[in-house]
C-alpha cells in the first residue's frame, strides 16, 4: 500500500539499541513553513488512539494494527498537496524513524486524557506533548481537544490547562490548534458533540477568547449539521480556522460536498482529516486523499 516500506522489526531495534534515534531524526528533520504560498493547509490526522478511539466505522480496533497506520499514513504523506500530520508522540516518533517527516508540517497531539468512554472523558488531562516537547522536537505546531459540558465540572478543568497550553505555546512562537464543541452525555453516558450552528458559535466564541493572546491560536472546527449555517458562524471570530473530518461514514461525497462549502469562507484555511481519508469506505486512500486535496 505505502511507497515507504514499514519494517516493524527495524523500528523496534532502533527502539531498543538506540533510541536517541528519533531525537536524532527530529534534529535533521527539513523544516517548512505552517502554510505555503497558496496559504492553504492539509494536515492528515492519526492521534485517535491514544485517546482509546481506536473505531473506524463498524470496527472498533480498525486502528489497532500499527504498522496498517504507518502504511496508510506514510501513503497519505507522499500524495502532492499533502502538507503534514497530526498525531501523539509514538506515531511521530515512529514516522520520524521511517523518514517519513521531511519537509512536511508536524503537529504534536497534546491533551489525551479524556480517554473514549470514560467517566473522566470531560476533564481532559494533557498527557501527550506540551510545548516544551514540540519546541525540542523541531515541530510545527501542536493541537488540543476542548469539549465543554455544561454539566460536567471536568471541562472547567480542561478549560483552564487549555489556557495554560495556549500562553505556554505563544511563548514559543508556536501555532496551536484549538479543537472545541459544546458536549454532553446521552441518557446511556456516551459524549455527543452538539453541531448546531448555536453550539458551534457559543464554541468558537469560547476558545478564541482563551489565554494571554491568540496571536497564535488557530481553530480546528466541524461543518454544522446544517452546511448553509457555516458563513454566520464563522463570523464569530478572526481566528484562522481548518475544518475536521469528523466521523466515518458511508456518505464520504456528502461530507467532501460540506468541506467544498465552507473552505470557500475568508477564515477557514485548509482541513485536518484523519480517519475518513485513511481508512476510506471502499478502501483507496490515494483516491480519498487526493479528492480532499482537490478542495483546496
Amino acid at each position: 500500500m505505502s511507497p515507504v516500506a514499514v519494517d516493524i522489526g527495524e523500528i523496534v531495534r532502533l527502539r531498543t539499541e538506540r533510541p536517541q534515534a528519533v531525537a536524532e531524526a527530529a534534529a535533521s528533520r527539513t523544516r517548512r513553513p505552517l502554510v505555503n504560498g497558496t496559504g492553504r493547509l492539509m494536515i492528515v490526522a492519526a492521534d485517535h488512539p491514544a485517546r482509546g478511539a481506536l473505531g473506524v466505522g463498524g470496527d472498533k480496533l480498525a486502528m489497532a494494527n500499527r504498522a496498517d497506520l504507518l502504511e496508510r499514513l506514510c501513503l497519505a504523506l507522499s500524495r502532492p498537496g499533502v502538507d503534514g500530520v497530526l498525531a501523539t508522540a509514538d506515531i511521530l516518533d515512529d514516522l520520524l524513524l521511517l523518514g517519513a517527516l521531511d519537509g512536511k508540517v508536524v503537529m504534536g497531539s497534546m491533551n489525551r486524557g479524556g480517554l473514549q468512554g470514560s467517566v473522566f472523558e470531560m476533564d481532559d488531562r494533557f498527557t501527550g506533548h506540551r510545548a516544551e516537547d514540540i519546541e525540542r522536537l523541531n515541530f510545527d505546531a501542536g493541537k488540543l481537544l476542548l469539549r465543554i459540558d455544561y454539566d460536567d465540572p471536568g471541562s472547567l478543568t480542561t478549560l483552564e490547562t487549555t489556557a495554560r497550553a495556549i500562553d505556554d505555546m505563544a511563548a514559543r512562537q508556536l501555532p496551536l490548534f484549538v479543537e472545541p464543541f459544546i458536549s454532553s452525555r446521552t441518557p446511556e453516558g456516551k459524549v455527543r458533540n452538539d453541531l448546531s450552528a448555536e453550539a458551534v458559535t457559543r464554541s468558537i466564541a469560547i476558545a478564541s477568547g482563551l489565554g494571554g493572546t491568540s496571536a497564535y491560536t488557530w481553530l480546528k472546527l466541524p461543518v454544522t449539521d446544517n452546511p448553509d449555517d457555516m458563513a454566520q458562524v464563522m463570523e464569530t471570530s478572526t481566528l484562522p480556522a481548518v475544518l475536521l473530518g469528523g466521523e466515518v461514514g458511508g456518505d464520504q461525497d456528502g461530507a467532501y460536498e460540506k468541506w467544498r462549502g465552507a473552505l470557500q469562507l475568508p477564515t477557514v484555511r485548509g482541513l485536518v482529516v484523519g480517519r475518513s481519508l485513511l481508512y476510506p469506505a471502499d478502501g483507496d486512500v490515494t483516491a480519498a486523499v487526493d479528492t480532499a486535496v482537490g478542495l483546496l
